[in-house]
């Protein structure tokens, strides 16, 4: 089985390409921020506001375009809070439209494993009526959480592979 590892966090880590968007970029007032933990893990942490129509926090990582071939799932090693988060890519980094899955969380260390043909097509929310993902490209993957109330958050990080 191929398996690509997209990204492998440790205390090594170089987080150039990871960057926040919170709800700022809209008017809103939520905030996050994403760092490495003093055991290596990527840290996405903050507090959902909603005021000025805010309402969501997310942190994205951009990279070269990966042409995948004959890949299944998106592995990810993660460890919540209990809330409810989105797991988004691009096939494009300049596209508008992202394909979204969302997935619960619990306390524990857990690996999450993500269907390609599941990550439906989204804008700001709303689900278009274009095709599930394919799988084919990917230049783009974001993390974020927005589940129409005000929350603090911690998602905690480890590695996220594609097989």
């Amino acid at each position: 089985m191929n398996v690509i590892k997209v990204f492998d966090f440790n205390l090594e880590s170089d987080l150039e390409n990871w960057k926040v968007v919170n709800d700022a970029v809209m008017g809103g007032e939520s905030e996050s921020k994403f760092y490495l933990n003093t055991n290596g893990i990527g840290t996405f942490k903050g507090k959902v506001s909603l005021e000025n129509n805010g309402g969501f926090c997310a942190v994205k990582y951009v990279f070269g375009p990966l042409l995948l071939k004959s890949i299944t799932h998106f592995c990810i090693r993660l460890k919540g809070d209990g809330k409810q988060y989105q797991f988004r890519v691009k096939t494009n980094r300049t596209d508008s439209h992202s394909y979204v899955f969302p997935f619960q969380t619990s306390t524990d260390w857990q690996r999450i494993e993500i269907p390609i043909t599941e990550l439906y097509p989204a804008f700001r929310g709303q689900k278009l009526n274009l095709p599930n993902y394919d799988g084919s490209n990917l230049e783009e993957i974001t993390f974020l959480i927005g589940n129409k109330k005000e929350e603090s958050f911690q998602l905690l990080i480890d590695g996220i592979e594609i097989k």
